[in-house]
Order: C-alpha cells, then sequence, then structure tokens
C-alpha cells in the first residue's frame, strides 16, 4: 500500500526547519527548494493511522498582494478617485521568490495539506493564499474527509507541536475574508488620497522632505489617527498658558539629625492675597503640634500575564527600543523556541498551563535561579486573575537560555519576559505607609514615609522596587516639634511633554486603533514619512509637515483624524471575521462612505493648502539654480529635499530625479532629442553612476524605454552615452539587463548593469577606455579599445593600446576584469552586438520577448 505524502507549510522558513525538527523526532532530511528561499525537510512517520511521508516547507510571509490592474498603477493619467471602485488584482508579493510556483511543485501528489502559519487572522488569510496554489495539483479524495487542515499552537515547544498535530481543525475563512477586505479598503482609500496629496503638494513645495504625503485610515501606509494623538498634544502644550500657585512650605526638625519638610493639606492656592492670608497667620509659629499617627499596611499588585501590548510598552518606555524593533525581536526569539507566539490581547494564563514546569527549567539558571528558587519554595502559586481574550496565551518564556546565546538586544528583551513571568507569579509586594499629622497653628500639615515588608514580586522586577525605606522618626501624640522654617513659594502650572511612544501606544489600545501586530507598524510608519521625530525618552515630537497635514485635515473633516473612523471600520471587519457580517456589502459601505469623503477633500483642499503655504516655501523659492530648461534656456532649480525634483520657475514645470544619490552636471553636455542638460548620478552600494536626461527620465522618449531611465537604457542611434555606444555584454546577474561601460568611472573604469547592481572592475588606470563597434567572434560581446600611459601600462608584452579586443575572450585584457564577474559573464555566450536603432520620441519597436531577440534590438 502506498503512502499518504503530507505537506506542511509554516510561515518562515526558520519556523519550518524547528517544526521539522520536532516532529520527525531530529530524523528529517533537508534539501533546498528550486526558489533558493525555503527549504524542504522530508521524514516518513504516520498520520490518521496510516504510514505517511512528510514534506515540511515554508512560506515568507504573504504569497500574493492586492493591487490594482495596469494601467490604474500609473500616477499620471488615473484620477485618484477612479481608485475606489477600479479592477484591482491579487500578485505575487515578491516575484523573485516564485512562491506559488514553488508551492504548486512541492504540492503534486500531496493528499493532505497541513497549515502551520501564525495563529491570527494574517496567518488565516495566508493559509487561503498558500491553499489556492495547493489544492488544484493534490491528489483527490475519494473518502468524504477534511484533507486540509490547520494547526493551532502558540510555542515551539515539543508538547506544543505535537499537541497541535494530534488536534488539528479546519481553517477560518471567515477571518481570512475580514482581512482581505481590510487590505482591500486600505489599497483603495490609501492609494487615492496618498496619490492625491503627494502630486498637489509636491508640485507646489520645495522643502517638505518627504517621499510620500500618506494618508491611511486603517493599517497602511499612515494610520493618520495615531498621528493625531501625536499633534493633540502638541497643540495642548504649545497653547498652554502657565498659571502662578502658591504653596505654603513648613520644615521641622523631628529630632536632632532629621528634617521633615511637610506637605500643606490644602496643596495650594490659585490666589496670591488668600495664600499670603494664610500664611501670615502661622509664619510667626515656633512650634508645630503632633495631631496623629497613623500606620496602615499595603499592596503593590505583582503584574498580570504579559501580553503584546505591554510588551511593547516596556520595550519602548524601559529598554529604549522602538515597538518596530521589539516585536521583531520578539518574532524571532519565538520562532527560535525561547518564548511563546508574542501576538497577544490575553493577560491570563490557561487553567492547564504548567507553571511549575516552567519555573522549574530555570532552577538552575545563574540570573534567574535564586529568584525562581524562592518563589518555588513558597508552595501554592496563584496568579492575578487577567483577561482571556481568547486569542492565545500570554508571552512566557519557554527555554532557558544564557546572555551568550543573544545579541545585546535580544538579551534584554527575553530577559525582561522571563523576569515579568517570574513576577506574575511571585507574591504581591507590601509595605508599611507611615503618616505624621501636624498643625502649625490653624494649618494642617502631614508627611508620609515607606517601610518595606515583603519585596515580592520586585526582587525579579527590580525596576519596580520602592525607593529605600523612608523610617518616620519616633514621634509621640500632641508632641510639640520646632520649627525650622515657613515660607511661602510662588510656582508656575507646566504643560504635558510630548506623548512617549509608550503612551501612544496606551492610548491607541483605549481607541481601538491598530492591532497587537499593526501598533507597532503604524508608530513606525508616522516616523519614516518624518510626520514624527523620536526624541530624548522616545518622545514623538510632530514636524512641520505632520502637524499641517493634522490640521488640514481637521479643517476640511475632521472624521479623517478622527479615531472613531478607525474604530467604525473595525467593529464591521470583526463581523466578517465572526460571520454575522456580508463580506461584500460591508466593503461596498466603507468604501462609499470614503469615496464621498475622498470627493469632499478634494473640493476644498484650498483650506489645507493655505497652512502649507504658511509653513513651507514654494518650488521657485526653493533650492538652488543648477542646470539647464532644455524648452526655456533658462536654469532649473535642485530641490534636494525628498523626494529631490529639478524645478524650471520660467516654466513652471517639475521633473523627477532619481532616489539615493547625487547629482552632478555631466559634462555640460545636452541630450540630443530635447536640449536639457545631461546630468550624472552617483549612488548605490557600489558606487554606480549613469548620465541621464531630467526630460526623458520623466517622459521617456522611444518605447522599449522605461519612465525613470537614463541613457543607459536609451537607444538612441547617436548618442554618445546612450546605450549603443556604451553596451558590451548581457548581465550575467539578473535576466534583461545590459553591462554598460560608465564613461565617468575612470581611471577605475567599470561596467554597471543598467538594471541591477552589478558593478565589473576594468581596466583599472587606463588613460582611455571606449566601446567599439565590433562583436567577439567567440561570446558575442562588444569589443573595446583601450589605451595607457607607459607609466601606469598593465598590458601584456609591452603594448599600451589594444584595439577591438574583447575583455572576456582576449588574452590581453582577461587578466584586467574582476574576476568573480569575468568567468560567468563569459559563459553567458550572447553580450549582444552593435547599435540599436531608436525611431523619435514616442515611436519605436516593441520590446522583444525573447532574450537573444531583446539583445539583437539594442545591439543590431
Amino acid at each position: 500500500m502506498s503512502k499518504n505524502v503530507v505537506l506542511m507549510v509554516a510561515e518562515k522558513p526558520s519556523l519550518a526547519a524547528s517544526l521539522a525538527k520536532i516532529l520527525s523526532n531530529g530524523s528529517c532530511h533537508t534539501r533546498k527548494g528550486f526558489n533558493g528561499a525555503c527549504s524542504v525537510h522530508e521524514w516518513n512517520g504516520s498520520f490518521k493511522g496510516q504510514s505517511a511521508y512528510f514534506k515540511m516547507t515554508s512560506v515568507c510571509g504573504h504569497v500574493m498582494s492586492l493591487d490594482f490592474t495596469g494601467r490604474y498603477n500609473n500616477w499620471d493619467s488615473v484620477d485618484p478617485v477612479e481608485l475606489f471602485t477600479c479592477p484591482t488584482e491579487k500578485k505575487e508579493a515578491t516575484p523573485k521568490l516564485k512562491m506559488p510556483a514553488f508551492l504548486s511543485q512541492e504540492a503534486k501528489g500531496s493528499n493532505y495539506l497541513v497549515l502551520w502559519l501564525d495563529c491570527d487572522k494574517e496567518g488565516e488569510n495566508i493559509c487561503f493564499e498558500v491553499i489556492n496554489e495547493v489544492e488544484p495539483v493534490m491528489v483527490r479524495s475519494h473518502r468524504r474527509e477534511q484533507t486540509i487542515l490547520r494547526a493551532k499552537f502558540s510555542a515551539i515547544t515539543e508538547k506544543d507541536i505535537k499537541a497541535a498535530m494530534n488536534c488539528l481543525v479546519a481553517p477560518n475563512e471567515n477571518e481570512s475574508k475580514s482581512v482581505d477586505a481590510r487590505q482591500e479598503i486600505d489599497l483603495r482609500i490609501g492609494c487615492a488620497f496618498t496619490r492625491f496629496q503627494t502630486r498637489f503638494f509636491q508640485g507646489k513645495y520645495g522643502n517638505l522632505d518627504s517621499t510620500l504625503i500618506s494618508y491611511g485610515p486603517c493599517q497602511t501606509p499612515v494610520s493618520i489617527p495615531t498621528l493625531g494623538f501625536c499633534v493633540e498634544r502638541h497643540d495642548t502644550i504649545k497653547t498652554f498658558q502657565p498659571e502662578p500657585f502658591w504653596v505654603i512650605q513648613v520644615s521641622v526638625q523631628a529630632t536632632e539629625f532629621r528634617k521633615l519638610n511637610l506637605e500643606w493639606e490644602r496643596v495650594r492656592l490659585f490666589d496670591r492675597e488668600v495664600a499670603s492670608t494664610f500664611h501670615q497667620k502661622i509664619k510667626d509659629y515656633k512650634q508645630a503640634k503632633v495631631v496623629g499617627i497613623s500606620q496602615k499596611e499595603k499592596v503593590k499588585q505583582r503584574p498580570q500575564a504579559l501580553n503584546t501590548v505591554e510588551l511593547m510598552r516596556v520595550a519602548s518606555s524601559g529598554l529604549g527600543m522602538s515597538p518596530h524593533s521589539a516585536m521583531i525581536i520578539a518574532e524571532r526569539l519565538y520562532t527560535q523556541g525561547y518564548i511563546s507566539y508574542p501576538r497577544t490581547e490575553t493577560t491570563q494564563y490557561p487553567e492547564n498551563f504548567d507553571i511549575i514546569g516552567v519555573l522549574k527549567q530555570f532552577r538552575q539558571s545563574a540570573d534567574f535561579g535564586a529568584d525562581v528558587r524562592d518563589v518555588l519554595s513558597q508552595g501554592s502559586i496563584h496568579p492575578r486573575k487577567g483577561q482571556d481574550i481568547g486569542d492565545h496565551p500570554p508571552i512566557t518564556p519557554m527555554t532557558m537560555a544564557s546572555r551568550e546565546s543573544f545579541d545585546h538586544d535580544s538579551w534584554r528583551l527575553y530577559d525582561y519576559i522571563v523576569r515579568h513571568f517570574i513576577g506574575s507569579v511571585s507574591p504581591d509586594c507590601k509595605y508599611l505607609v507611615s503618616r505624621i499629622d501636624f498643625d502649625v497653628g490653624p494649618e494642617s500639615f502631614s508627611v508620609s514615609g515607606k517601610k518595606l515588608l515583603d519585596p515580592g514580586f520586585t526582587r525579579t522586577m527590580h525596576w519596580q522596587a520602592l525607593s529605600p525605606d523612608e523610617h518616620m522618626p519616633d514621634l509621640k501624640q500632641n508632641q510639640m516639634v520646632p520649627i525650622n522654617e515657613v515660607k511661602l513659594n510662588e510656582r508656575l502650572t507646566s504643560p504635558p511633554d510630548y506623548l512617549t511612544e509608550s503612551e501612544l501606544i496606551t492610548l491607541m489600545e483605549k481607541h481601538g486603533i491598530g492591532t497587537d501586530a499593526s501598533i507597532p507598524v503604524h508608530i513606525n510608519n508616522i516616523s519614516q514619512r518624518n510626520y514624527v521625530t523620536v526624541g530624548n525618552g522616545r518622545k514623538l515630537i510632530p514636524t512641520a509637515l505632520g502637524i499641517s497635514l493634522v490640521h488640514g485635515y481637521q479643517r476640511i473633516d475632521p472624521q479623517l483624524v478622527l479615531p472613531t473612523m478607525r474604530s467604525a471600520v473595525e467593529e464591521q471587519l470583526n463581523l466578517i471575521a465572526k460571520g454575522r457580517g456580508n463580506y461584500d456589502e460591508i466593503l461596498r459601505h466603507a468604501l462609499e462612505i470614503f469615496r464621498l469623503k475622498f470627493i469632499y477633500f478634494v473640493q476644498h483642499i484650498e483650506s489645507m493648502d493655505h497652512l502649507f503655504e504658511d509653513t513651507f516655501s514654494t518650488l521657485s523659492q526653493s533650492g538652488r539654480n543648477f542646470s539647464r530648461c532644455g524648452a526655456c534656456r533658462r536654469f532649473m532649480k535642485l530641490v534636494a529635499s525628498k523626494p529631490a525634483r529639478l524645478h524650471c520657475p520660467n516654466c513652471d514645470a517639475t521633473y523627477s530625479l532619481p532616489a539615493g544619490g547625487s547629482f552632478k552636471l555631466f559634462n555640460e553636455l545636452k541630450c540630443p532629442l530635447d536640449e536639457f542638460e545631461l546630468l550624472l548620478w552617483v549612488g548605490g552600494p557600489n558606487g554606480k553612476g549613469y548620465p541621464f536626461c531630467p526630460y526623458c527620465y520623466v517622459y521617456p522618449p522611444f518605447r522599449e524605454m522605461k519612465k525613470g531611465s537614463g541613457c543607459n537604457q536609451c537607444t538612441h542611434p547617436s548618442c554618445t552615452y546612450g546605450l549603443n555606444a556604451t553596451g558590451v555584454a548581457s548581465c550575467g546577474e539578473c535576466p534583461n539587463g545590459i553591462l554598460v561601460l560608465d564613461p565617468t568611472s575612470g581611471p577605475k573604469w567599470q561596467l554597471a548593469c543598467n538594471q541591477c547592481q552589478v558593478v565589473i572592475k576594468v581596466c583599472e588606470d587606463a588613460n582611455k577606455l571606449s566601446v567599439a563597434s565590433s562583436t567577439c567572434p567567440e561570446c558575442d560581446a562588444r569589443q573595446i579599445n583601450v589605451e595607457y600611459r607607459p607609466e601606469k601600462n598593465k598590458l601584456a608584452n609591452g603594448l599600451t593600446k589594444v584595439k577591438d579586443a574583447c575583455i572576456f575572450c582576449s588574452p590581453e585584457l582577461s587578466e584586467l576584469v574582476e574576476k568573480r564577474y569575468a568567468s560567468h559573464a563569459k559563459s553567458k555566450r550572447g553580450g549582444g552586438r552593435g547599435r540599436g536603432r531608436g525611431r523619435g520620441r514616442g515611436r519605436g519597436r516593441a520590446k522583444p520577448k525573447d532574450k537573444m531577440a531583446q539583445l539583437a534590438a539594442y545591439f543590431v
């Protein structure tokens, strides 16, 4: 009888490896998948009472992503309002991974599919992305049984994983649909607002310093309600008017060596005359009378079990980590088996959770052992009652580890998680509060102090320990104590400080903005978009751009900023997840509301624009004179802020520039097509550079050129710096790239691919280097001409110049090519040859599909 084939898919390669090791008892065989990114772990075992052949592999996050169809991705030709109703399609999330093809190939002949994706809504959505690729090629079962199954687990331990394998369930399509709905809402609304805002404001202002001016009502690209909290606090600070108040401060000599500063029972007064009256009544008293002595035992409660929000709060406020970085580290600790699943809202341990078993793992730890042994010695353990949301158990340590196992930040986060767990099952902290009440004439004062009775959980969570004991002196009822000083102090009220990340997380949780998975992304995005900066103490300080945006939304439509809009959308999505709401109706309703809001926003954009006028400089006021416009022959201004642009004040035209590099004039040369001065862009990890025409970069002259192309992709027949004059060979590292001579790289000459980051160093120190019109008979690459000065000559046989030689095949030159690419490029056999023929702006041949035909089109 043949074995059943069971394909199992995890969310990440590292997780797949851990699961395979546990499920196979360490006996699996591993091979690389054809996509190179995901391994396949194989072993024999039993499944559903029959012998089975297991294959465990993974995806790398989402398999597919939602996007608009073809032409709707063109910012220039599509009205953003069309994005609310235009067609969408699912595309490969990471095309270079070839994930759909990989899953389909590995699934052939499989009888069962077991899904080990993260146990949240996003993981459920990825489940169905995998199912769509796998199910069509699975062996159809003639029995009425479930062949696609879901594993539910919260920790990468042998006990949890094998328990999940024995309790497989059906995947939840409703939860997956709720994620689909959120993705579509975010895509349509976010892109419509973002495209309109970006084009409108970047076309007018030069110092915005932001590549995109994003808007997102829910998850992506930027949650404006999240930014709204930061700006609201900023407004409170800026509009705050300090107000004076007065306090009476009394100091008494309780003992020979002990002074006490007493607290006034009235606390403070805002009327100076009234405060002065009270001060006058008591300022001449020489003694204070003890009128009351009390002691009360108090308790500082141990923490509840740890959930994601609390983890992010402490990581930011206590460890100085951004929530985003903290969650990346926590995810890594989880996949390595050190902690349980880090995305959970639950703060109560399950009834069957083995607290004692987890604690015993740490008894011999050098870092935690003493505290753990102390907890175990106290007998019964009763954690504080928390809230069971029904998603995942709280975050707990799963395996003991030492400092040497981690980098610095990973250890700090792991150390906190372990200490929080130990603290949550430790006794409460107990202390004694002593209070002494005094009368100074008609006015009452007091002083308090604390004495630690039992440190409890603060022994482990030492950062929550009480301050050193404040022992009260041994005074008696009705005792008279000498007064040292009676003062009336004037003080000023102060504004609140800027929101910290920790405080923002609390507000987002309170108002239902984001999930445990998306909260750190929201905060990270508003920082990356230059809407806030992170100051000392991880305070979030809004930038001029962030403030202008929020104030502008508030002027036009306050609901675009308020968290209530986001909460209402999330409630509707939860109805889909629970199977109580219709997917199509909810999606259509949400999009129609925002479509109408978008139309209203566009009609009233001037209200926001007035704020931008007061804050930012126009393009004509920004930048510096740089290069000449081909249309009016006057200087255009280089606006170097994000994104980099050229602006012609005379023509009122703006041209985008390549990102991430520097610019300079290219030998004062002009484009033969449009008379714009050529520029040189230099950037990338290898110092790669290429010349480009600003006009052609935005408006490609030939059909085979894409927007954003430089001269190294231009097929103009006579341009000295176009592809026809500088192209040498096909790139060995990418399918469509051409290695092009960088004419500016001498004397450290190099060939650079016009598609990818490959750079090949050639003929260093040569005085002249140019591409010849002839081709190599052996490898079909374009030949080159090289000339050296005698004192720097590197050619063999005493030659100082070589004509029509192949850098890959000619013995005179092959030694002067960077070795790691020379043999590979030569083996490609088909570098392309000759010169292409351009047919003028806007015309030209269609791009050939066949690789060799494509090369022939470039080099005829």
